[in-house]
């Protein structure tokens, strides 16, 4: 193992290989589902994930790991590394930078020789996926922990991230719109979309038409990349030929050097519905 071991959130939506590739130690938050509890991506796997919420949305809920979590993954990376980063989701929508920081100082005794940096990352999904990835190449490169945190702290200046709903009806879990309105826009089969700043959703429009709503995201990421290359992670929520079609789309589109698809964590699905689409991204500078 690498004296720095990186420990992240599994909504960072990262694929598998890319997890066993830099030795990713993952933590994951909890899905209930009728009185059943299951680990995100290690339990259930996303695509089972979805199913259970589209079949009975009332039943189904999400909770932050507990500290006792983040302490099982410490010990565990602290046998052979000299030092952990570990990156979470933004703090301003979850509890998990808080039970990681709290689980820090419930082993500071015990891996006196390790020292632990968490990191909160301000982001979700794969724009957090790709800040992880920052760190994962500096240590595969010989950084240390400072140039480890150094990439990554780089790398949450720099990505973006955009995402289209299938539905607005659950949209309110979000915390940015009223639950009266995604009431009244689901009736309306409105559409929104969404951009990620200062560690929170935003919503930046609405749509009538899925399509028309994915134009609009690929020419704001037009707009904000120019014509650098790009590093793109591409989402779907339950939908794999939507988010193959999109990728053919932003591969077509963009100068891309790096491009994956993965399946939006059922954590953020809670919030976004099933369908939803979306772009993590950075441009090259």
């Amino acid at each position: 193992m690498s004296k720095v071991a990186l420990v992240a959130d599994s909504i960072a939506c990262l694929p598998r290989e890319m997890v066993e590739r830099y030795g990713i130690e993952i933590v994951s938050p909890n899905i209930y589902f009728d009185g059943q509890i299951y680990r995100d991506w290690i339990d259930i796997s996303p695509s089972d994930a979805y199913r259970l919420l589209e079949k009975a949305p009332d039943l189904f809920s999400t909770s932050a790991p507990p500290p006792a979590a983040f302490v099982e993954a410490y010990r565990k990376v602290g046998v052979d590394a000299e030092a952990v980063l570990v990156i979470t989701l933004s703090s301003k929508v979850s509890t998990v930078y808080n039970a990681a920081v709290a689980a820090r100082d419930l082993v500071q005794g015990e891996l006196n020789r390790v020292r632990i940096e968490v990191l909160d990352s301000m982001t979700a999904t794969g724009a957090e996926g790709f800040v992880v990835l920052a760190a994962a190449r500096a240590v595969e490169n010989g950084k240390g922990l400072d140039g480890a945190l150094w990439a990554a702290k780089a790398a949450m200046h720099k990505v973006d991230l955009l995402f289209v709903l299938e539905t607005i009806r659950h949209a309110y879990r979000t915390g940015r719109i009223p639950k009266i309105a995604t009431q009244l826009g689901a009736w309306l089969s409105v559409r929104p979309m969404f951009t990620w700043e200062n560690g929170v959703a935003r919503l930046i429009g609405v749509t009538r038409n899925k399509e028309k709503g994915l134009n609009q995201l690929l020419e704001e990421m037009h707009r904000r990349t120019g014509r650098k290359p790009v590093h793109v992670a591409v989402h779907h929520a339950g939908a794999p030929e939507e988010g193959e079609r999109l990728r053919s789309r932003v591969q077509q589109e963009f100068n891309c050097v790096e491009l994956w698809v993965t399946e939006m964590s059922p954590i953020m699905g809670y919030s976004t519905g099933t369908g939803a689409l979306g772009l993590a991204f950075y441009a090259e500078e």
